[in-house]
Formats: C-alpha cells, structure tokens, sequence
C-alpha cells in the first residue's frame, strides 16, 4: 500500500512538473491588410513579468507556458491576445488603426515610435505631398513656413547670400539653434553665415532646399528644447527629415508658378524708364521631380532614387505711382533700382537604401545626396553724377579715363532720366552663386540575442559656397577693368560617427526603453580669396574705390582653415511606468576641443487624464557652442545704410581688429527650456494640441553693429587700427543679447471621410513675445552713449525681436467629392515692427550732439528721418501691420495613375504696409532691403498663380 501511495504521488508530482514547464511557441506577425513582415512588435506574456519583439522579418521565439495567453502590440495597430493552448506556432495578422498611422512619429524617442498625441512634447507631421502639391511653394523652407504652427523665415532680398539660402527658425529662436536630422541622423550646415537680413543676422543654419522633395516621405518638426537628447544645436527643436522607401513604384511631379502682380510689378510702369523689368508675369519657376525604387534581395531590401530640378525666374518689385501728393506712393527708388528676388537653378538627387544582410537581424544601410544651385540677384544702384536729388554721385564706382571722364559699357551701364531733364548714368551690379551640397550616410543595425537593438553609422556632409560679381567693375582699375569677377568664397564640413544601443524591457512597469550611445564629430571650416582684381585697389591715392562694386572678393588676409572635434555620450529612458504615466529623461555629455566639456539634461513626463486627453510637459537645458563660422568669418564689403555707401570690415574674433575694440572671445550660449501642454483627440477624426513654451537664452551669438572710423572718441587703437585698413566700418560677432521667448503653439485637425467625400480642416497657430532681457556690451564700448548704441542699436535689437511675428495663425479647409478636391489657406501674420537706419541722429540722448549729428547718422541709433513739409524729425519706425494672405486651390484627379492641381497662393494680392514714415516719404528706402518693404514673413512679390502635375506609376 505504502508502495502504491508513493508511486501514485510521484506521477503526480511528474504530470504537474510536465504540465508546470514552459513550452517553445515560435511565429510571425504580418500586416492584415498588405500581408508584410513586421519588425518591432511586442509580444508579450499576460501572466508573468516577460516578453520579447519580432525582428525585421517578423519573427519572434518565446518560452511561454502551456496555459498562458499572448499580447501583441504596437503603435499603429489594434492590439491582439490569444491563448496558447499548447500551440507551438502561432502567426498573427495585425489590423492597422488607420486614423493613427499618419501620426506615428521617431523624432524625440530611442524607441519604436509614438503616436503624435501620446508623446511627451509637441511634434508636428507633415506630410510632403499633401503639403506642396495644392501650393505655388515650391522648395521646402516655403512648404513648411505654411504648414507648421512654430517655423518661421524670411525671403531676403539684396542681402548677398542671404538671398538663396533660406534660413528658418523655430520659436523665434537662431536658424543655427535648431537641428537637423535626415533619417534620424544629423545633416551638416551651410557654410554660409547671414550678415544682411533681417533674420538670422549672424548665424548659420541648413539649407533645407539642398534636399530634393520627391525623396522626403515626411517631415517631423520636434517643437522643444533636446539638446540632452541630439546635441548641442537643438535649443530651439529638431527637424527630423524622413526619406521615402517605395519600391516599384514610379511618381514624377511637374509644375509651374509665376507671379502676377499688377500693382508693384515694374513691368506695369515701363514708361518711367527707370526699373528693369521682364513681364507682366515674373518669377516664373519650373520644376521637376522624380522618385523610384528598387528590391534588393529577398528579406524587404531596397534602393530609391530621386531627383529634382527647378528653375526661377527674378522679380522686380516698386512703388509704381510717384505722385507724392497720393496715398500709396513714393519718389523714385535711387538707391535699389532692381529690387525683388534673384534668379536660381537648382538640381540634384538623393539615395535610399537599406539591405538586410541574409536572414539575420542585421540591416547595411545608405542614404545621401548631391545638390547643384546657382544664384543671380541685383546689388544696390550705382549713379554716376547725382542729377536726380534723391540720389548721390560716385564716381569712384566707375571706371573713368585719365581724364575722369566716364568709360561708358552698353548692355552693363544705363541713361536714366532724372527731374531736371539731364539723364545720369547708373549700372546694377549683380551677385552670382555658385553653391554644391554633398552628404553621405552609410550605417549597419542589428540586434542581439537579448533583443539590445544596436546601430552604428557614419555621415559626411560638406557645403561649398562661392561668390562671384557680373555686369560690376573694379573703377580702380580704369579701362582695364574686367566685368565679370571670382570673389572667392567658403566651405563647411562636417563628419559624425555613432554608436547607440537601445533595448525594450516590456517587465519593467508597463514599458521601459533604455537608449546608450556616443558620438564623435569633426568640422572644418574654410574662407577662399577671390582673384586680385576683385578686392584691390590699384589707385595709389584711393580716390577709386576698392575692388569690385556689389561684392568685393575675400582677401588674402581673410582666408582661414580652421577645424574643431567634439565627443559626446548620452543616456536617454523612457518609461511607460503604467498605462497611463510615461516619464522621459536625457542626459549628455559632451567636449569641444576648442570650448571644453558640457553637459544637459532633460525630463519629460505625459500623463492620460482620460481616454483621449493627454497632459505632457518638459523642462530641459541646453549649450551651443559658437559656430566655426562665427569663430573665423571675414569680409570687407560695400555698405550701404542711411543713404550712404561705406566700406566695412566684418573682423573674425581672433583679428587685431576684434581685440583693439575689446570685444572678449566668443563662449557658448546656454538655454534652458520649459513646457507645458495637452493633446485633446475627443472623436477619432478630431485631433487637438495646446502646448505653452519658455525659452531662456543666455550669451546669444549676433553681429554687432558697425563702428565708424571718423569716430575720434574711439579708443585710439582701435581707431588706428580701422584707418590702417582704409575702411569705414567694422562689425563683430559678439554674444550681445540675452533673451526671453515664451508663446503657445495650437493644432486643431479635423478629417473625416465618407463614401466617395473628404472634408479636413486644419487650424495651426502660434502666439509669441520675446524679451531682450540684458545687452552684453564690452567694457571697452560701455564709454559713452554712442559706442553702447553702436555695439548693439535699437534696429538691431528690433531685428531679433521680430525673427517670428507674435501671432502666426493658419486656417486650411479642403472638401472632396470623387475626382474633385477644392480647398483655401487662409495664414495671418501678426504685426511687426522694424527701424530703419536713420538719416539723423537723436538729439534728445545724452552726448549725442546737435540734431542731424553726422555721427548718428546711419548707425541705427534711435533713428530719425525729417518731414517732408518742416523738416522736422520723427522716430523713423517702420509699423508692418498684421495682415492676412488667402490661397486657392482645386485638383481632378484623372485617375489613380494621373492628377491635375491648380490654384493660386496670396490670390488677393496682399502686400505688407510700406516701409517709410508716414510724412517722410523723401526719406524712403532705408530699409534692409533697400526696397519699398523689409523681407517680413509674408513676402512682398503678391499674387502667385501655379499649375502641377503628379504621376504615379
């Protein structure tokens, strides 16, 4: 019995081992409706603490016990359980949750990505197509302008190379203080750096045109501070550029855009004989862009391809009536004749590519681009005698015979007819780009065994940037004076290596990812003379000016290589601590070889309060150190302010110059940021965001203002020191200011389809202040007055203070109906504000001398302009009121293969206010441009009509 009694208890204890031991499930996990392996689901035991995820081919093994159910989950698709009821193999189809696809963003996480209302921090997702096809816009900056709530710029007009690259901001905030990453990886700047404008005065930033449309899937912009997170540069957010993937599957794009402005459009007032002009139709752009892609292989493998090409047109942009005694009139334009946009030719490509390496984990991959653009703009007017009165004659700028009298050059040179019925002679210079973007990324990722996700990669990206001077002299030379000029240029390279390592802990809470990894970036940065002829003067009494007008090449003296390294680690989590509670948080480190080692940190947490309504908020702080650019730039051009042409010396930070005027050595600009907001989705068609921001920034990096060398209350090295150069000016870059930006940022997208109809509806805004909170002036500068004005004047103050309108609201409305779709954009900007330089200066300050004091005037200091009737002075204040822009907009599609949009942006023809003094109309043109308006948001140029074409094969 005994025997009986342990036989029986010991197969029992056997079955209930058997049956208590984990049994091997294996399968794979596919999209429902394309039948496509997914990578990254989690899978995930429901009644212990373990879990694994499905690799690129979908597959996932797991030890799971015999009576367990499975969860199968991500973001993007309905989650799905099952039990495994002693099943060794289980695939599963999973349904996407369509609503949310097009939601889904990387940008801001280590991990597989969050649905845009459920991260921490406010992202927008712009999709390219759906952005640029019902538009006139045709590069990129312009499409995202339109279409995100935070993201600002300016098209500059007669400001050098300011002119084709299109600097943008977030929040109000430096172009150089926001990253840019393609693929999650980071993209080089432009070697250019913006000393005309009235955005971006000082700073560099990326050419975002560089990158072909026809590649970008999509477009996340990560409005918060993440420096903690991607490094240094990312005060302001990260612009995350997401390449497309297709494969067997051709789209070609065509299209076409001019500009039909019949109120401004010189083309409309030949019969002053005073502007250049094309048509009635200017600005006329074509385009082109193509993309394809190819398998590789038999484990989801590819190669795309793209291509882009455009070509626009110049416009020419004046106050037409010239009667003063009307409302909307001005004299004639001396000083800018040509004033509107230059010309451009763009072109060039961009790869894809991924390639799983056999059926491991393990994926090579590559992406990188070319890009070729040339640029022709119009420099200010020069007049040889003066006859008109608004007007004054250089003869220095022309080329003369021994005998002083002019050389006169048909096809460069014109007779202009002026009051008194005696005709002058004038020529525009012109300034010519040559600008050639290249970047390459290559990478391999994997996983390990224990699901550690790991990727190595390296990026080069370099931007060459030349000038050159057309249609211009050297007057120093006399008859022997070549036209056209290589006034050499800069270049910018940038190399960055990688290594991260990220994991998902599904057992930790409900979610944990760990993110480690570190980086090594290189920089050089280099400044080429031009040729001789085009910055010498070969008058040995200098009576003739220097080098060539328009655009003086760089020197000898100007030309430096400099370069710099920077080591960075970082660790990033974020932890789905329950369901409801996400908290994120960053570290990094990082040592500059030339600025030394710093570190940043961030946390961000979001809470869901109720099914559909997510609080989230971030507090971060950030370093960027000085650009190499903004280290080592030098120049000496021609100026010309307050109506007057000046030669001016921008002097590097390490020049004799620099140090006579006792401007310190740049260091680094920190930040911290703050936020705090909510994203609100109370029907699945209808999707809300509100989220209110701080940005503090301490030692922001500006180009000071220009010190005279007639000044003989300057310090008297620093004053030697400019007369040895024979120069008028010197400006200097200077961490000058400390700033405050605080606004909120709203989304509201309503879309919603039924049988054969679409409606949407997409309100963006973003309501802004910003507060100049310290000026850093010197001690060497803070003498008087005058030296403190000039160090940093109130128009230059004015100028970072309108880098974005305080309210910038968008209202986009589209129905569709079967083939038909009709829509309307409706963007208001908000006021803004600007000086001008001021023919007099301000007799009401301290020290400052008689009213009109030669000294003040130009420099910017509370500048005044005289009345046209008493000649009384006034604050010569430039009020750009706010104002709204509507476009329009309709598309038929033919077919699934053929669709046809066609519209017209600005269709009401709305211009900014001009920029003069009401009353001081004799005194207009002294804005940046040297035009009738400043380059505010809104642009100047009116209406644009525009026509596009898609395929899609």
């Amino acid at each position: 019995m005994h025997l009986k009694i342990l036989f029986f208890l010991t197969a029992i204890l056997l079955c209930t081992r058997a049956f208590s031991q984990n049994q091997h499930v294996t399968g794979k996990v596919t999209d429902a409706s394309t039948g496509s392996p997914l990578e990254g689901i989690t899978v995930r035991i429901k009644s212990v603490a373990k879990g694994t995820q499905t690799n690129k081919d979908g597959i996932y093994q797991l030890d799971v016990p015999a009576g367990a159910s499975l969860e199968f989950s991500a973001i993007g698709f309905n989650t799905v359980e099952t039990n495994v009821n002693g099943r060794t193999e289980i695939n599963i189809q999973l349904v996407s949750t369509a609503t949310e696809l097009t939601q889904i963003v990387l940008v801001g996480t280590r991990g597989g990505g969050r649905a845009k209302t459920e991260t921490p921090v406010p992202v927008d997702v712009i999709s390219v197509n759906q952005a640029g096809l019902p538009s006139a816009k045709m590069e990129l900056t312009s499409l995202l302008n339109a279409a995100a709530p935070s993201f600002n710029y300016n098209k500059q007009s007669g400001s050098d190379g300011a002119d084709q690259i299109d600097l943008a901001t977030l929040r109000g905030l430096g172009p150089d203080q926001t990253l840019v990453l393609i693929n999650g990886k980071r993209r080089h700047q432009t070697a250019f750096v913006s000393v005309f404008g009235t955005r971006g005065r000082g700073n560099s930033g990326t050419d975002l045109n560089a990158i072909p449309e026809s590649a970008i899937d999509r477009v996340e912009i990560l409005r918060d501070g993440a420096s903690a997170q991607y490094g240094s540069d990312a005060i302001a957010g990260v612009i995350n550029i997401i390449l497309k993937k297709d494969v067997n599957h051709l789209t070609f794009n065509t299209g076409y855009a001019g500009y039909y402005d019949h109120q401004y459009n010189t083309y409309f007032k030949k019969d002053l004989q005073q502007y250049p002009h094309t048509g009635a139709i200017d600005g006329n752009t074509v385009t082109l862009g193509a993309n394809y892609g190819v398998p590789i292989g038999k484990h989801n493998g590819f190669i795309n391809f793209s291509g882009n090409f455009l070509r626009q047109g110049k416009t020419f942009r004046q106050v037409l009536d010239t009667n003063l005694n009307n409302a909307n009139s001005l004299p004639i334009n001396t000083g800018r004749r040509a004033h509107g946009d230059g010309s451009v030719t763009s072109g060039g490509g961009m790869i894809n590519m991924e390639v799983p390496v056999g059926s491991s984990s393990t994926t090579v991959y590559a992406f990188g681009g070319y890009n070729y653009k040339s640029s022709d703009a119009y420099a200010y007017t020069r007049t040889f005698h003066g006859f008109n009165p608004l007007s004054s004659g250089h003869t220095d700028r022309f080329p003369t015979d021994p005998g002083g009298s002019l050389i006169f050059y048909p096809g460069i040179m014109e007779s202009i007819p002026t009051p008194g019925n005696v005709p002058d002679t004038v020529f525009n210079p012109h300034i010519q780009t040559h600008i050639q973007d290249l970047s390459l990324a290559a990478g391999v990722k994997g996983s390990t065994g224990n699901n550690w996700k790991w990727d190595l990669s390296n990026t080069f990206g370099r931007n060459d940037f030349r000038f050159f001077g057309d249609k211009t002299f050297n007057a120093s030379l006399g008859a022997s004076t070549p036209t056209h000029f290589k006034d050499g240029g800069f270049s910018f390279t940038q190399n960055t290596a990688n290594l991260t390592f990220s994991k998902d802990i599904p057992h930790i809470g409900e979610g944990f990812n760990l993110a480690i990894g570190a980086e090594y970036r290189y920089e050089q940065y280099r400044i080429y003379a031009g040729e001789e002829a085009s910055y010498t003067n070969y008058d040995p009494t200098f009576n003739k000016a220097t080098g060539a007008q328009g655009f003086p090449g760089y020197r000898p003296t100007d030309e430096v290589k400099a370069d710099r390294s920077n080591f960075a680690g970082f660790v990033d989590a974020e932890w789905d601590i329950t369901k409801k509670f996400l908290l994120g948080g960053a570290v990094r480190v990082e040592n500059y070889s030339d600025f030394g080692f710093t570190s940043n940190y961030k946390l961000a947490a979001r809470f869901k309060a109720a099914p559909g309504f997510n609080i989230r908020g971030s507090v971060s702080t950030g370093y960027r150190a000085p650009s190499l650019q903004q280290i080592n730039y030098s120049s000496q051009f021609t100026n010309v302010q307050g109506g007057r042409i000046t030669e001016v010396k921008i002097a590097p930070n390490n020049n004799p110059i620099t140090k006579a005027a006792g401007i310190p050595d740049l260091k680094q600009e920190k930040s911290v940021n703050a936020s705090l907001g909510f994203s609100l989705k109370p029907v699945s068609n209808l999707t809300i965001t509100v989220d209110g921001y701080l940005v503090k920034v301490k030692d922001r990096i500006v180009l000071s203002g220009q010190f005279n060398a007639g000044d003989a209350t300057l310090d008297k090295e620093f004053q030697d020191a400019l007369k040895a150069l024979h120069i008028d000016n010197a400006q200097f870059f200077a961490n000058a200011v400390n700033t405050t930006n605080y606004g909120l940022d709203m989304v509201v997208d309503y879309n919603k389809k039924w049988n054969d109809q679409h409606f949407r509806v997409l309100f963006t805004g973003n309501i802004q202040h910003m507060n100049i909170d310290k000026i850093n002036v010197p001690d060497k500068l803070n003498d008087s007055y005058l030296h403190r004005g000039e160090f940093f004047s109130e128009r230059e103050q004015h100028f970072v203070l309108a880098s974005a309108p305080p309210a910038k609201l968008g209202l986009n409305v589209e129905y569709g109906i079967k083939k038909v779709s009709v829509g309307a954009r409706v963007t208001y900007f908000g006021k803004i504000v600007l000086l001008g330089y001021g023919f007099a200066g301000d007799p009401a300050k301290e020290g400052t001398g008689l009213p009109g004091d030669p000294n003040l005037a130009g420099t910017g200091i509370s500048p005044l302009v005289a009345l046209d009737k008493d000649g009384t002075l006034v604050p010569e204040q430039f009020n750009y009121k706010g104002k709204a822009v509507t476009d329009l907009y309709a598309s038929y599609r033919f077919s699934s293969h053929i669709s046809w949009f066609l519209g017209a942006d600005n269709i009401f023809n709305v211009h900014p206010d001009l920029g003069y003094v009401p009353g001081a109309k004799l005194s207009a043109y002294d804005g940046e441009t040297g035009g009738p308006w400043d380059a505010v948001q809104m642009g100047f140029n009116g209406m644009r009509i525009f026509t596009k074409i898609a395929l899609s094969f």
